[in-house]
């Protein structure tokens, strides 16, 4: 069973879930500093993320499947929602729609990696660009079954890296986040900060997401073959 929008909204409510938005947004941040005119979509569970953007970008928009079930956003009083739910392989936007697409809680429990990222293919601009943030294979958070990083599969970057090219997707830009140990009590502010600098010096490899930017380049042909599944 998928994981519940409802229950990943509470997570990112928390000390824990504010510290992985916080660390997974820093490293966002540096890979797009600014969405001036662009527009964008989150897809999965991107809200948190896609909040950033919200009000320079042109067009924000959420999409999460149905089987993870969805949630208003922006949840501000007065904001028109901004969310939309649907099935997960087929999006109800035009080829080439958006610039910038942010994947969050999303591949780890796609029923078809491949077949997601064709359809991501399809609505993303000639040259636009995707980041996924996923649960990374060595981090200790794909152990922890109290946060939403423990559910579905985690990923190594040799797979990611797989399954992008599969899709024709040209990976571009890599980065962990999240070094803090996954327990609420040294997940406060100046705590998780200081597990951030001294992880990124002395275990490069073993953050707990794993981020990974890749672009779309257009040539003459289109996302081809069968999935191509990803095991964990």
């Amino acid at each position: 069973m998928r994981s519940d929008a409802v229950e990943i909204d509470r997570f990112y409510r928390t000390r824990r879930g504010e510290a992985a938005r916080t660390m997974a947004q820093r490293r966002l941040s540096a890979l797009w500093p600014q969405a001036r005119g662009l527009d964008m979509l989150g897809y999965g569970f991107a809200t948190p993320y896609l909040e950033t953007y919200r009000d320079d970008a042109r067009r924000t928009v959420a999409f999460m499947p149905a089987a993870q079930g969805a949630i208003a956003w922006p949840d501000r009083h007065g904001q028109k929602n901004a969310t939309c739910l649907g099935e997960e392989i087929r999006l109800p936007f035009a080829e080439a729609m958006f610039d910038r697409i942010i994947l969050a809680h999303a591949l780890e429990e796609a029923d078809s990696i491949q077949r997601l990222l064709r359809e991501l293919w399809r609505v993303l601009s000639p040259e636009g660009r995707l980041v996924i943030i996923a649960a990374h294979r060595s981090g200790a958070w794909a152990r922890v079954d109290a946060t939403p990083f423990g559910h579905g599969r985690p990923f190594s970057r040799g797979q990611l890296a797989r399954a992008l090219r599969d899709a024709l997707f040209e990976p571009s830009a890599w980065a962990r986040a999240l070094y803090a140990p996954p327990w609420n009590w040294l997940c406060g502010p100046r705590t998780a900060n200081g597990f951030e600098a001294l992880g990124e010096k002395l275990w490069p490899g073993f953050g707990g997401l794993i981020l990974v930017e890749a672009v779309k380049h257009v040539g003459a042909v289109r996302p081809r073959g069968a999935p191509v599944a990803v095991k964990p």
